[in-house]
């Protein structure tokens, strides 16, 4: 996507850029003062007249939300208080993807309880469960398209049966901390500009279409892709399994 375009399809501009997530708290409590937060605030269906206080904070540990917002109003003299937890994306890349989920197949197993069947071509699929077969373009592991046909489609149909979990877990998480809002911030030139929409529509976006195998030989679910991760110097964590979207996408919302 162009940065230009990009800007026009921002929701606003912010002054100033964002190194972390830390910045986007800063912004939060000091709602009051910050038009970028009144924006954010706005977009997740708060009248800003109604507000009594936000207190944001850093979610600590493994979630899918990064950063818990406590929002509590004040209508008709009675007060009400939320929580909202956000997933916050900082992209310096409009072209670049950003890993969502990792785990080892087994953790996966675990939440889908997918069947034996589909474990070990998972398994193989990532290099976890060394590959027989030769003449490979990876000898580590197989793409998916190297695998018989009748494996690609037991693959497919076990992701498009239980696509709905999947998206969830993948994107939303589960538990106290799971996200209720993606906030997408790209630099551009110094400054920022965001795109702030509840996880329903962006499941939507990154879940929405069809499940395929694709040229590369991974599996894409919708605008999310699988992956064997690869990387970390030859580590046997390479052989774990990740998900990744493109957040600009949520830009086209």
């Amino acid at each position: 996507m162009d940065i230009k375009d990009l800007i026009k399809r921002g929701s606003k501009t912010a002054k100033g850029g964002f190194r972390n997530e830390k910045d986007v708290i800063v912004r939060f409590n000091n709602w009051k003062k910050d038009e970028v937060a009144q924006a954010w605030l706005k977009a997740m269906n708060y009248d800003v007249s109604d507000i009594e206080y936000v207190k944001a904070a850093k979610v600590r540990g493994h979630y899918k939300a990064d950063i818990q917002v406590r929002v509590r109003i004040i209508i008709k003299l009675k007060s009400q208080e939320d929580l909202q937890n956000l997933q916050v994306k900082l992209v310096s890349n409009p072209q670049g993807f950003n890993q969502v989920d990792k785990r080892w197949v087994d953790k996966y197993v675990e939440l889908w309880n997918i069947p034996k069947d589909i474990t070990k071509i998972l398994k193989t699929f990532t290099g976890e469960i060394k590959p027989t077969k030769k003449k490979l373009k990876d000898p580590r592991r197989m793409l998916l398209s190297e695998m018989k046909e009748s494996d690609q489609k037991k693959v497919v149909k076990f992701f498009e049966d239980n696509k709905i979990l999947v998206v969830s877990d993948i994107l939303k998480g589960r538990g106290e901390f799971s996200a209720d809002w993606v906030l997408v911030i790209v630099k551009v030139n110094g400054d920022s500009t965001w795109v702030l929409k509840s996880i329903n529509e962006a499941m939507n976006v990154f879940g929405g279409g069809d499940i395929r195998i694709t040229n590369q030989g991974s599996l894409k679910i919708g605008k999310i892709g699988m992956q064997r991760k690869g990387g970390d110097g030859g580590r046997n964590t390479a052989n774990m399994l990740q998900f990744k979207i493109n957040p600009v996408e949520l830009f086209n919302v």
